[in-house]
C-alpha cells in the first residue's frame, strides 16, 4: 500500500492544516510515510494521552521491539536512525528506566529547587546571560533589526547548558550545534551523533575522576554504578531539552508581538501564563519519538500490529476537537491539561528548568525593549523542517530599546556570579568577544 508522506512543504508551512486534513480522512490515527519508513501517526488527544500514560504496560519505547528494524527493513542511511540509536532512558522501560529517572530527579533537584544555592546561582546566571545577549544588540544602537532566534533565543539555553555541564564555551557550542543537526534529521545527523557521544563520554570520564558542582557530577553521585557509556548517553538529553526551550522562547516572542492582549498582560506578571499558552497552542516538540505495542491493538479505525512504529503528535492532539473544542483561545489563562511536557513514565523531568529559562528570557527582553515588531508577517516566518520540532529557523524583528535601558558592561550577575565567559573590555569599553559564539553574534549585528 502506498502511504502519503508526512513531511511535505505543506506540513512545514502549516502543520495544523495537515492535521485537520489527516483527521478528516483517517480519524485519530493515520498510516503515513516518514522519510521512507511506515509509521502510525496518532492525532487524537485521548489516544495520545492513553499511550503516554501506558497504564496497562502495552506500549514500549525500546527500539529492539520495532519489528521493521529487527527484520532489517530500515535503511542504514535513514536520516532519523541516529536518534533511535542514542539508547538512553528516553528509549528504556521498566526497572532500567526507573533507575535512570531516579538519577535525573536527584541530579536536577539542586538546579530546580529554588531553596538550593545552585538553583539561586543558576537563576542569576540566566538573567546575566540574557542581559549579556541583549547588550550585544544594544551595541548597534537604540534601534535596529535582529534575528532573535540566532541572536537571543538559541544562544541563551546554550549558555545554560555550558554552565550545567561544565563545558567550555567552544565545546558547548559544538555540542548544541550537533544536537540541532541530530533533531533536524539532516544529512550529517549520523556524524553529529558520533561527535556528541564522544563529547559526552569525555565529560563522563572527567567527572568520574574530578567531580564538581555540575549536572554530570550529580548524575554520577546519584548512581555511582553508571558506566561511562550510560552516563554519556543520558547527558545527551540535556542539550535536547534546552533546544526545546529555545524554540519555546521564539514561539512565545511571536505570540507576544502578534497579540496586543498578551503583550499588555506581561506588565501584570502573566509571563508564566503566556509560556503555558504557547506550549498548548504551538508546542515546540510537535511529535514524539516512537512507541511500539507489545501486542496487536485497536486504535482509531485501524488495528496496529505488535512492533509497529507509532508516532505521537502532541500538536495534533492539542488540535483534536474533542480537546480543543473546550478551549477559549482568547483567554490569557489556559489549561494545564496539555501534553507539551508529556505524561506518564516518560514525562519531562526538566519542565521547571525549561519554564524558568523561557520566562526569564521573555521577561528580560520585553523589560528592555519598548518596541518589538516582526519583520515578516507571522504566516511567512521560516520554520525548520524537522519531524519532531516546531521551531523557527529565524525570527527577524525590528526593535527599539526603552529610554530607561542602560546596558551593563563586562559585569557578572548579581551576587558575584560571573558572566558566561568573562573577558576584558575592548577599547570602546564594550566586552571583548568572549568566545566564537560572541564573535558570531557581533558579526550578525554588524551585518545588518
Amino acid at each position: 500500500m502506498s502511504l502519503e508522506p508526512l513531511l511535505t512543504r505543506a506540513y512545514d508551512a502549516d502543520p495544523a492544516l495537515v492535521h485537520e486534513r489527516l483527521r478528516g480522512r483517517y480519524g485519530p490515527v493515520a498510516p503515513l510515510d516518514l522519510l521512507g519508513v511506515p509509521v502510525w501517526f496518532v492525532l487524537g488527544y485521548e489516544e495520545v494521552l492513553n499511550v503516554l500514560q501506558n497504564k496497562g504496560g502495552l506500549w514500549s519505547k525500546r527500539v529492539d521491539r520495532w519489528r521493521a528494524s529487527a527484520e532489517g527493513r530500515i535503511p542504514a542511511d535513514w536520516p532519523l536512525l541516529p536518534v533511535f540509536q542514542i539508547n538512553n532512558s528516553a528509549f528504556s522501560e521498566g526497572a532500567a528506566q526507573r533507575r535512570f529517572r531516579a538519577a535525573w530527579t536527584q541530579a536536577l533537584a539542586p538546579f530546580q529547587d529554588q531553596s538550593q544555592p545552585q538553583a539561586q546561582l543558576l537563576e542569576r546566571a540566566i538573567e546575566q546571560y540574557a542581559d549579556d545577549l541583549i547588550g550585544v544588540l544594544a551595541e548597534g544602537g537604540s534601534t535596529g533589526f535582529a534575528d532573535l532566534a540566532a541572536q537571543y533565543a538559541r544562544p541563551l539555553p546554550l549558555m545554560v547548558a555550558n554552565r550545567m555541564l561544565g563545558f567550555t564555551a567552544e565545546r558547548g557550542e559544538e555540542v548544541v550545534m550537533d544536537i540541532w543537526r541530530l533533531v533536524d534529521a539532516g544529512p550529517d545527523a549520523a556524524a553529529a551523533f558520533e561527535r556528541l557521544y564522544a563529547a559526552m563520554t569525555e565529560l563522563a570520564a572527567t567527572v568520574r575522576e574530578r567531580p564538581g558542582d555540575d549536572l554530570a557530577s550529580y548524575m554520577m553521585a546519584a548512581n555511582p554504578d553508571f558506566t561511562l557509556d550510560e552516563l554519556a548517553r543520558e547527558l545527551l538529553m540535556l542539550p535536547g531539552l534546552l533546544d526545546f526551550t529555545a524554540s519555546l522562547v521564539c514561539n512565545v516572542v511571536v505570540e507576544v508581538v502578534s497579540n496586543p492582549d498578551v503583550r499588555a498582560s506581561l506588565s501584570v506578571g502573566a509571563i508564566d501564563e503566556t509560556v503555558n499558552r504557547v506550549a498548548l497552542l504551538n508546542p515546540p516538540m510537535a511529535n514524539l519519538t516512537f512507541r511500539f505495542p507489545r501486542a496487536d491493538v485497536k486504535m482509531g479505525n485501524y488495528t496496529i500490529a505488535a512492533g509497529d512504529a507509532v508516532m505521537l503528535s502532541v500538536a495534533g492532539a492539542h488540535a483534536d476537537p474533542r480537546f480543543s473544542g473546550a478551549l477559549d483561545r482568547q483567554a490569557i489563562r489556559s489549561t494545564r491539561a496539555h501534553l507539551a511536557w508529556g505524561a506518564g513514565p516518560h514525562s519531562c523531568l526538566g519542565q521547571r528548568l525549561a519554564v524558568q529559562i523561557a520566562t526569564t528570557a521573555v521577561r528580560r527582553l520585553f523589560a528592555r525593549l519598548s518596541k518589538v515588531k516582526l519583520a515578516l508577517p507571522a504566516d511567512q516566518l521560516p520554520w525548520r523542517p524537522s519531524p519532531f520540532m516546531r521551531a523557527l529557523r529565524s525570527l527577524p524583528v525590528q526593535y527599539e530599546f526603552a529610554d530607561s535601558y542602560v546596558p551593563a558592561v563586562g559585569r557578572g550577575a548579581d551576587g558575584g556570579v560571573p558572566a558566561a565567559h568573562p573577558a576584558p573590555a575592548d577599547g570602546a569599553g564594550q566586552p571583548a568577544s568572549r568566545s566564537g559564539l560572541w564573535g558570531f553574534l557581533r558579526g550578525l549585528r554588524r551585518g545588518r
